[in-house]
């Protein structure tokens, strides 16, 4: 369940108490796991894969109404802001153009600099924040374009431009700041909360960074950039039957003999700042550390890449050394050759195990659960498919023929439920269910469609969703099976 989908009269969901409403319902549900999507700052085509920085939080989570009980706004400021708006699904040029003047407010009313713990804050953070904070001002003065298109003394970091943007900006640097203070308090309270019940965060790293982030404007060294900062390559996925000329995705590859130099310090860095957000850590593309597909920059496809050899399991193996074993998922989905599937078993994490990619009614499918482990996390689905709902109705006839003939059922509109149990009675160690699911909505609350823009991460929860009856069915099932924290057999 991503915090942008809770229900909220501020146009996006927020750490705000339908967040906690969400936590109690995970508890009466007897729920052990909370899987959201990335908490970073989302930038082109609201992705929360594209960020503006692997570290920062996104300031849209932030709760106005803990801002009206700070005393840095007033609740008619925020009301007035989203007065007369329902919107069903998230509005983001609304929220854009309106969160930002909220926080602008808190932030010049609430003296934050004389604030001892946001000092501290400020000083534990600085590897990163000092970087986001800069970057984003000095973004904004350029109107909010890419920095590969900023002037040239800004853009390629020399020292005489850093220091002249960073006393020009310094107003707006401790704006930023004050936001990922706030962000991160906010995100702390609440993930403690859930905690104290014994529900357990999920969280998700993305393998890449934008190109359009502080990460890649501050750390150039780490990434395959020319002697001017351009891409000499970017990322993607081949074509497949999916995409007949693959996904263009652009973010910037790794220099990964650099990082090796370097005993991966940049990512065991990101992995322990992850930690700190997360009690789980979903790392994405987990084949991208075994081969990851370079296309040449400037190409208007993916068709023209080629496999190049990553890190493999040694940047694993770096990560344990310096923080110890830690709970992972492998998002191991796709085509997996011998050499990834080696490194998937050598780290010994759990890969992803999706029920809608089972029932190909074509071909054989490792995704049946009579084919699991018990060292698999299963799911029904994940934010890239179609809804349960949705995927029934459409699917190729034959392919939800086979699944009914699988699942043991007769009528299509039992196919969900059945799905749902499927999950819930495998051998996997780990089963996790998407709300919508839970709440049998169509593909209207899809998240995501792969490769296209202006129509994801919209969906929204109607705040009547979270009923009694619904967390008594979904607690039923989840003793039933033995998966409940509390009644485990």
């Amino acid at each position: 369940m991503p915090i942008s989908a809770f229900p909220s009269k501020y146009g996006i969901g927020t750490f705000s108490k339908e967040a906690y409403e969400f936590v109690d319902f995970l508890e009466k549900a007897e729920q052990s796991l909370w899987q959201i999507l990335p908490l970073g700052p989302t930038g082109y085509g609201d992705s929360p894969y594209q960020s503006f920085s692997t570290f920062a939080g996104n300031p849209y989570f932030i709760d106005p109404d803990d801002l009206v009980e700070r005393g840095w706004l007033t609740k008619k400021e925020c009301e007035a802001t989203y007065a007369g708006r329902n919107d069903a699904d998230i509005d983001y040029e609304h929220v854009y153009l309106t969160r930002f003047k909220l926080l602008r407010q808190a932030y010049e009313r609430s003296d934050i600099a004389s604030d001892p713990d946001f000092m501290t804050f400020v000083t534990e953070n600085a590897f990163w924040l000092d970087d986001y904070a800069l970057y984003m001002a000095v973004k904004n003065s350029f109107g909010g374009i890419s920095w590969i298109e900023w002037d040239e003394d800004v853009r390629l970091r020399k020292p005489s431009a850093i220091k002249a943007c960073s006393d020009r900006y310094a107003d707006d640097v401790l704006f930023y700041k004050f936001q990922q203070y706030v962000f991160a308090t906010e995100w702390g309270t609440l993930k403690k909360y859930a905690n104290e019940r014994g529900i357990s965060i999920v969280g998700d790293i993305p393998i890449y960074v934008a190109f359009d982030s502080s990460d890649t404007w501050a750390n150039p060294g780490l990434f395959q950039l020319d002697e001017e900062n351009y891409p000499i390559a970017v990322a993607g996925c081949p074509p497949d039957a999916f995409s007949a000329t693959g996904q263009l995705w652009g973010n910037p590859l790794y220099k990964w003999e650099e990082h090796r130099r370097t005993g991966y310090e940049w990512w065991i860095r990101r992995f322990e700042y992850c930690y700190r957000l997360y009690d789980v850590l979903r790392i994405d593309h987990f084949r991208g550390f075994d081969e990851y597909y370079s296309i040449p920059y400037g190409d208007e496809t993916a068709e023209f890449g080629k496999w190049e050899p990553g890190p493999g399991i040694e940047i694993f193996t770096a990560m344990k050394k310096a923080l110890g074993k830690k709970e992972v998922i492998a998002e191991d989905l796709g085509f997996l050759t011998d050499s990834v599937l080696k490194m998937v078993k050598k780290t010994g994490y759990p890969g992803m195990k999706v029920l809608l990619f089972a029932f190909d009614s074509r071909e054989p499918s490792d995704y049946l659960p009579h084919m699991y482990t018990s060292n698999s996390v299963v799911y029904t689905g994940t934010h890239d498919n179609d809804t349960v709902e949705g995927w029934i109705r459409s699917a190729r006839p034959a392919d939800v023929r086979f699944a009914m003939k699988y699942l043991g059922v007769r009528r299509r509109k039992d196919v969900r439920e059945a799905l749902i149990r499927s999950a819930q009675g495998c051998v996997s160690d780990t089963c996790i269910i998407p709300m919508q699911d839970y709440l049998g909505l169509d593909n209207s609350a899809r998240i995501n469609v792969p490769s296209t823009l202006g129509t994801n991460w919209l969906w929204r929860m109607d705040e009547q969703a979270l009923t009694d009856e619904l967390a008594a069915r979904v607690r039923d099932l989840t003793v039933l099976y033995g998966r409940s924290q509390k009644t485990a057999r």
